[in-house]
């Protein structure tokens, strides 16, 4: 699998080693920026993380800025993409298996390096549970994207 991963001037020390992590577990790493801790916009590096998953260059990624928080916000603005802020191992493969989460959000102000690896290990071993309840509350969330669209 391709995994973008993108961060903001907050999330840069935590960078290399999700993107160490994602290749240790057999995926490529589409490193994304930043590359240095200079001040920059979260919003501009979840933008590009979602945009390289809509444009079929990756199909996950991580953002990674100070809390996770505001990244997260800004990746969810992209319709087709599913972020979700996890500070947790069990949030990061639940929200792929039960809401189609392509997107993992992380604060690199609020975790350590080892739960961090903990929870990109979980994201990209986890597969959407494409069936019943889990399938339907997804369309659900597609429409909502669709029915905003049209406002």
């Amino acid at each position: 699998m391709k995994v973008a991963v993108a961060c903001d001037h907050g999330g840069f020390p935590l960078k290399d080693t999700i993107l160490k992590v994602i290749r240790e577990a057999g995926h490529e790493s589409i490193d994304l920026g930043t590359f240095n801790e200079e001040r920059v916009d979260y919003t501009d590096f979840a933008w590009k993380a979602g945009q390289a998953i809509l444009d079929g260059q990756a199909e996950r990624a991580v953002v990674i800025c100070g809390s996770g928080v505001g990244a997260c916000i800004a990746a969810n603005k992209l319709p087709g993409i599913y972020a979700g802020l996890c500070h947790d191992t069990y949030s990061a493969h639940q929200g792929v298996e039960h809401d189609n989460m392509n997107v993992l959000c992380l604060g690199a102000r609020i975790i350590g390096v080892e739960l961090a690896a903990e929870i990109v290990r979980n994201f990209l071993g986890a597969k959407f549970l494409n069936c019943g309840n889990y399938l339907r509350r997804f369309e659900k969330i597609k429409a909502l994207e669709k029915r905003n669209d049209h406002q």
